[in-house]
């Protein structure tokens, strides 16, 4: 990951500690729950569940999209708990930045035995 970034930094040590604590195998609402709470701890602004509304062509379509974490402008988290990262995974991550104009995304995996083996950064 890139230390450069300070909030990417914040949001995977945030992330590690919710992972140390709780550890993998639990649902994905257990660690988004817990992680919610992290960046509050650590006044770390946010937008969880964060409802996107699907617009084409100036149109907002009946679909909307729920981002598990939003940063404005800055970052996008998508959380799961699965056995393991498949395609579609990274493409949900590619459309939600796409669709917030956000250049960096990051894609946790919970269900690992080291956390930083579950991480993937995606950059437009």
């Amino acid at each position: 990951m890139d230390e450069r970034d300070p909030l990417t930094s914040a949001v995977i040590g945030a992330a590690i500690e919710v992972h140390r604590l709780m550890g993998p195998g639990l649902l994905e609402s257990v660690y988004q729950a817990c992680l919610e709470e992290g960046f509050k701890l650590r006044g770390i602004d946010c937008l969880p569940q964060h409802h996107l509304p699907l617009v084409y062509k100036g149109r907002t379509l009946s679909d909307e999209f729920i981002l598990d974490f939003y940063f404005p402008n800055q970052l996008v988290l998508e959380l799961k708990a699965v056995e393991k990262i498949i395609p579609v995974h990274d493409a949900q991550l590619l459309t939600y930045l796409r669709l917030t104009r956000t250049r960096a995304g990051l894609l946790m995996n919970f269900n690992v035995p080291v956390l930083k083996d579950g991480l993937k950064r995606l950059v437009l």
